[in-house]
């Protein structure tokens, strides 16, 4: 089973004709820990559009001699991208473009719509024809055939959100406006900040606000719709308090770099709440406390603030790896775990150390890291995961649709703490979850089993790679 994260959406808008592909570029770099298969970029210069989409990351994708080609344009849409739906071809790179009778569109989409095998037969049968595997075509294909019969690219937009179902957080362009959604439940990220020249940068994530240097404004609500244009910004609610908000939890515990804020709770701060938690739920004997890079570094901090265990540097992470959750093979996540991490010996060495890790999904990552912490001369090795077992599948865009990997749905903690080579594991208590956000509303499906949509009674997502043997 192959296990994915999320994807990341950047766009600018600008009073003049800017670089704009090279803004896009650095703030996609800022959000390449969302998405590491492929990317894009799509420049508008004045209703021209000018793309360049491929696999790989953004340093691989985008020499300066191919950002160089791109011309100014007073707006721009980008996209890294892990697929949760469809294959990792070029083909399903976004952001997604679009020519029809109204007009160009180009759109970058992070989530998963949890409807989308209905939408798309709804729409096969009407005749369209998809040239991706991609929920991003279905989003892009539903608003085209609303804008055929309304006045303008948000109104389209705001009656496509009548029918689609699941996580979405979009950013969409236009010849003459860039638009941003996110879907009433809020399940995914999005916010916006203002450029210090004037003009405005809409993005997953506030970390790639600050990487291009613009000021944070806000959240976009759920269910909102942001118009922007040359004559200003633009707030549509009519979907807002459609549904009670569920950001999803998980945003906070892994997929989000921590010095992002997201509605409002910094994921730092998210992240050491969970450690501190840990520390008082699951107490050791310990003379260290060590964290997996990187997202588990912060909820480390937190169990040593609450133990009053010693804080050390255990694990380094070779940087030009990518992330083993999201490894397509299990070949390949033992591969990469032996490059990507290294036991130093200094801290651990004969002692009893604390491994504070984000999540265990299979349990041979954990299991490996273990072995390196054994090797390096640890003498005990007592494992606390920040978040809850995995149990459920995800279909808001964490790409969990099997409960047969999951290591969890067969053996209690006990059992797997043997079978990683642990000497105990605890994981962060479900009934907690609440507190890492301050106490508010989130998605926990994966965690608990509540799901806050209907359940998609046709999961399928490789219906168009799958061979006829099959």
């Amino acid at each position: 089973m192959s296990i994915h994260e999320e994807c990341g959406v950047f766009g600018v808008i600008s009073q003049a004709p800017i670089q704009a592909a090279s803004l896009a570029y650095y703030g996609l770099y800022a959000l390449q820990h969302r998405g590491q298969e492929s990317c894009g970029i799509v420049v508008n210069d004045d209703g021209v559009f000018f793309s360049r989409k491929d696999l790989g990351l953004l340093s691989q994708v985008f020499s300066q001699e191919e950002l160089a080609r791109f011309p100014k344009g007073a707006m721009a849409v980008g996209h890294v991208r892990y697929g949760t739906t469809g294959a990792a071809n070029r083909g399903n790179c976004q952001p997604i473009e679009v020519n029809h009778v109204k007009g160009h569109m180009a759109i970058a989409h992070n989530g998963n719509l949890s409807n989308a095998a209905q939408l798309r037969g709804q729409l096969e049968l009407k005749g369209a024809i998809f040239h991706t595997t991609s929920d991003t075509e279905i989003i892009a294909y539903t608003i085209t055939r609303k804008r055929l019969t309304c006045p303008s690219i948000e109104e389209a937009l705001s009656k496509a959100m009548d029918e689609l179902e699941g996580a979405y957080s979009l950013v969409l362009m236009s010849p003459r406006k860039l638009i941003c959604a996110r879907d009433p439940y809020g399940f995914r990220p999005l916010c916006y900040g203002e450029l210090p020249g004037g003009g405005y940068v809409a993005a997953s994530e506030s970390c790639a606000l600050t990487a291009v240097g613009a000021r944070f404004v806000r959240d976009v609500e759920p269910g909102e719709i942001l118009v922007f244009s040359p004559e200003g910004m633009v707030a549509r609610r009519e979907h807002c308090g459609k549904a009670a908000r569920r950001p999803c939890i998980f945003e906070y515990i892994y997929f989000a770099r921590p010095d992002s804020v997201i509605d409002g709770v910094s994921v730092h701060a998210a992240r050491l709440r969970a450690g501190r938690i840990l520390a008082q739920e699951h107490p050791v004997q310990a003379d260290v406390v060590v964290g997996v890079p990187d997202s588990g570094l912060d909820a480390a901090l937190g169990f040593s603030q609450a133990s009053g265990i010693p804080y050390g540097i255990g694990l380094l992470k070779n940087k030009y790896i990518g992330r083993t959750f999201i490894s397509p093979g299990q070949e390949q996540r033992l591969d990469k775990v032996k490059i990507k991490l290294s036991a130093i010996g200094e801290t651990v060495r004969g002692k009893r150390v604390v491994l504070i890790d984000d999540s265990i999904v299979r349990g041979t990552t954990s299991g490996r890291i273990v072995s390196l912490l054994r090797e390096a001369g640890a003498c005990e090795i007592h494992v606390r995961v920040s978040a809850p077992p995995f149990l459920n599948p995800c279909y808001y865009g964490t790409d969990i649709d099997s409960k047969e990997n999951l290591i969890a749905c067969s053996h209690t903690p006990e059992e797997i703490s043997d079978m990683i080579g642990a000497d105990s594991l605890g994981y962060l208590p479900l009934s907690k979850l609440g507190e890492l956000i301050g106490g508010g509303n989130c998605c926990d499906a994966c965690f608990s089993g509540r799901y806050p949509t209907a359940i998609p009674s046709d999961t399928r997502k490789d219906r168009f790679e799958r061979k006829l043997s099959r």
